[in-house]
């Protein structure tokens, strides 16, 4: 390798640092689990932990972009709730209003999204605050419609979450598209790259005239599509839909953005560490079942990883 090439390499290893720290973590606990039981390293188990990290994939998407403006989307959880439980309640076994529940459910996950974005342009607080509130709305309407599973979906609509294609799980090949295609949105669109200057600098882009309050509204009306899309998703999986669904959501979704190399503060990040984050933490979760490690203990071991994934990532970015 030329001494040219080297220092190259060498720089875009640290733009991607994340990336390469979750590949390295994802290695490390394939190679542990394939010497800790022989099922681990089946098909039929690497596919179920793909497929079984969908609902996480779908609504950490949307929490990347919300995150890569500087802001974030506590409302995630509430959401799910709501939407997850106004499907199945609406769709009642009906067949027939699949279709439109479905539509309807993603477009009332854009709007309450784009109200989170509207009051946080309009109030000019932190959206921490914004969607925390818009949280605890969100989970208090859900409660009145129903204080326990409402509705059921027909058979049929589990073919959403357990069917396949060419032996792949129908959800994992979504998941795959839905990033391939916001991945070259943030890299070849002006929105996109729009999404990354607001993160990185809000006064400058400001000065720049760059339409802030469009970016803003987009992350978190988008946020809210994700938020519907795993809410379809659930539904599918588990035949109903409950009003804490999406309970454990909220903090869950920001686990593999930050895993992934996402800055907390904006500006610095990307899809793709967030995807393999999911992976990691889908994994982990796996190999800790096959040591039969209480839910518990694996809730501490995800807590832990996040905040030595945070201080690695403040680190770098007090470097840069």
């Amino acid at each position: 390798m030329s001494t040219i090439a080297y220092p190259r390499l060498r720089a875009r290893v640290g733009r991607n640092r994340g990336v390469v720290v979750v590949i390295g973590l994802l290695v490390v606990l394939l190679v542990f689990g394939a010497f800790l039981s022989d099922r681990f390293r089946t098909p039929t188990n690497l596919l179920n932990i793909v497929e079984q990290s969908t609902g996480l994939a779908l609504v950490s998407l949307g929490q990347t972009l919300t995150i890569l403006t500087g802001g974030i989307d506590l409302s995630v959880g509430s959401m799910i709730s709501l939407l997850s439980t106004l499907t199945s309640g609406l769709i009642a076994g009906n067949a027939a209003m699949i279709l439109p529940v479905a539509v309807g459910v993603v477009l009332l996950g854009m709007v309450i999204g784009g109200l989170n974005g509207l009051l946080v342009i309009t109030l000019r607080i932190h959206p921490l605050i914004v969607t925390l509130g818009m949280g605890a709305v969100l989970q208090g309407v859900v409660l009145l419609y129903s204080l326990g599973p409402a509705g059921k979906v027909p058979p049929g609509f589990t073919f959403v979450a357990y069917g396949k294609l060419f032996g792949i799980p129908i959800g994992a090949i979504v998941v795959l598209v839905l990033f391939a295609l916001v991945a070259g949105f943030l890299r070849y669109a002006r929105l996109g790259r729009y999404i990354y200057a607001v993160g990185d600098d809000d006064e400058g882009a400001k000065l720049m005239g760059l339409p802030r309050a469009r970016v803003i509204l987009f992350v978190y009306a988008f946020s809210g599509v994700c938020c519907a899309l795993t809410a379809l998703y659930l539904v599918a999986r588990f035949g109903v839909g409950q009003p804490y669904t999406g309970l454990n959501y909220t903090l869950a979704s920001i686990t593999p953005v930050v895993v992934g190399g996402t800055m907390l503060t904006g500006g610095k990040g990307g899809v793709l560490g967030t995807l393999l984050g999911v992976y990691l933490i889908s994994l982990l979760n796996n190999v800790l079942n096959f040591m039969d490690v209480s839910t518990h203990y694996q809730l501490i071991a995800q807590g832990l990883i996040v905040i030595a994934a945070v201080s690695i990532y403040v680190e770098k970015k007090k470097r840069i």
